[in-house]
């Protein structure tokens, strides 16, 4: 099988579970070596036992990116620990639900601060690495992939603030891509529709009920689904860049 991502480098937020967890095994089977960033040490490291045990590289490196000082030293601790940095994934982020006048305003700062503010302090960091190496080989390209949501191109009750930090991260990846376009640093966003991980569980059940009720007895999308996207964009040749895909379960309206 050719391993498109041999001798690249990647780092993957929000990387202990969901989303994060399979796209970082999709990007070591690709080739890639990996810096697992996130909150949960104990599952990085599992999931880095995993990645090695394939035969492939991982790096733990345990932070809060909703700190910029954090989100500059994960970074500087994955170039230090694995040579450079070709691919960015930001995918951390947090989904807390409910009615916006009755809303805990500190769950609102939580949103805005890891879903928007921690993407753009990583990128930030990130793009000085990823313009080097867009310069070099082996593939003379480099890529942020920005997991956003269908919340950032539409917005629906009792998820004000989370749409609205979506729609932050969609503005923020367009105008990034602009400034990067002609130093072959693409930036892309990917909007998924629902999908089975644990990141709605932390609401409310009255919220989990509305939101099963809203969807009805639909197929999920799963993590690998949105994994593969992510593959799927960063194994473009050099001339190709997806700017925005937007993924839905094939029953979701």
């Amino acid at each position: 099988m050719t391993r498109t991502l041999e001798g690249t480098v990647a780092l993957v937020t929000g990387a202990s579970s969901g989303i994060g967890h399979a796209t970082a095994l999709q990007l070591s089977r690709e080739g890639a070596s990996v810096a697992l960033v996130g909150r949960r040490e104990d599952r990085l490291t599992d999931l880095a036992g995993e990645i090695t045990a394939a035969g492939g590289q991982a790096l733990v490196v345990p932070a809060d990116i909703t700190d910029a000082q954090a989100a500059a030293e994960v970074v500087e601790r994955t170039v230090e620990g694995l040579g450079r940095l070709d691919t960015l994934v930001n995918n951390a982020g947090l989904m807390l639900l409910g009615p916006a006048p009755a809303a805990d305003l500190n769950d609102w700062r939580r949103m805005i601060d890891i879903n928007l503010m921690g993407l753009m302090y990583t990128a930030h960091a990130a793009v000085p690495h990823l313009v080097k190496a867009a310069t070099e080989e082996p593939r003379q390209v480099a890529d942020i992939v920005n997991i956003s949501s269908l919340n950032g191109r539409r917005a629906y009750p009792m998820m004000a603030v989370y749409s609205a930090s979506k729609f932050g991260v969609n503005a923020f990846s367009e105008s990034l891509r602009q400034e990067l376009a002609h130093q072959h640093v693409r930036v892309s966003v990917i909007e998924p529709g629902s999908v089975d991980t644990e990141l709605r569980t932390h609401n409310p059940e009255a919220v989990l009920q509305a939101l099963t009720a809203g969807l009805g007895d639909i197929e999920r999308l799963q993590s690998q689904d949105i994994a593969d996207t992510v593959g799927y964009i960063v194994t473009r040749p050099r001339h190709v860049a997806v700017a925005e895909l937007l993924v839905r379960p094939t029953e979701q309206i």
